[in-house]
């Protein structure tokens, strides 16, 4: 299965790196052009394409989301992480809230279309290293969500697990986002099987993974009061991590 993995992955590389080249003018483009909603179509049809790029490696999705979510509010979408092969589903399936990204500012550059749609798109980069600079990045993050009603993505792990099996939730981030969008419709989201297209690293992929996202129920901030906002994130993690499949 590895020798086959080498193989395939060599043919899907090259197409995969080609759709960034592609797709990189075309959103500068359709941002000039349409201003943030051109961008966000020209970023949507990205993430379709390399969905679609991953069937080369047998890569399956299942995106699962049965509530309805109110367009008139913004979300904070609280995810477990596995692999950057968790963007583009999460982008698709919440493409009509324009999803943001909380990201590490190293990939704000040198990465044809993802560093551009970082950078353009609205998302939070922060400084790991400066906390001072993280936080009022993410406030600045914020206030453009709760102004314009998008969905902010947050993984609380912090990093991606490696194996599937989830980090404890780190606080902070969440914390910041609930001050600033007091009006938000959270949604736990369970990712599964995404660290299996990695279980080799960078190279070769891992091949035939069928990748979940499942939606869980829409909890409304604001029925929450700040003193119990602790509870509200360990009620989040208990229902993130409690539908993974480690196998």
């Amino acid at each position: 299965m590895k020798f086959l993995s080498y193989i395939l992955s060599s043919i899907y590389m090259p197409i995969f790196g080609l759709l960034l080249v592609i797709f990189h003018p075309i959103q500068w483009i359709f941002l000039k052009i349409g201003g943030n909603k051109g961008h966000n179509l020209s970023v949507n049809a990205l993430q379709y394409s390399l969905m679609s790029c991953h069937h080369i490696l047998g890569i399956r999705y299942k995106l699962r989301n049965d509530h309805k979510l109110d367009l008139d509010k913004p979300l904070i979408i609280v995810s477990n992480h596995q692999s950057m092969n968790d963007i583009p589903p999460l982008i698709w399936l919440f493409r009509k809230h324009s999803p943001k990204f909380i990201s590490k500012k190293e990939l704000g550059k040198g990465i044809p279309s993802i560093s551009f749609n970082l950078r353009n798109g609205g998302a939070a980069l922060i400084d790991r290293k400066n906390q001072k600079q993280a936080i009022a990045e993410i406030i600045r993050f914020a206030k453009s969500i709760h102004k314009n009603n998008y969905a902010a993505v947050i993984f609380p792990e912090g990093t991606r697990s490696k194996t599937g099996i989830p980090r404890a939730f780190k606080t902070k981030g969440l914390e910041v986002l609930f001050k600033y969008i007091p009006n938000a419709q959270i949604v736990p989201v369970t990712i599964n099987n995404s660290w299996k297209t990695t279980k080799y690293g960078k190279f070769p992929c891992g091949l035939g993974a069928e990748i979940t996202i499942d939606t869980h129920q829409p909890i409304l901030l604001s029925e929450y009061p700040k003193a119990k906002y602790d509870e509200l994130i360990a009620h989040l993690e208990k229902i993130v991590t409690s539908n993974i499949i480690v196998n």
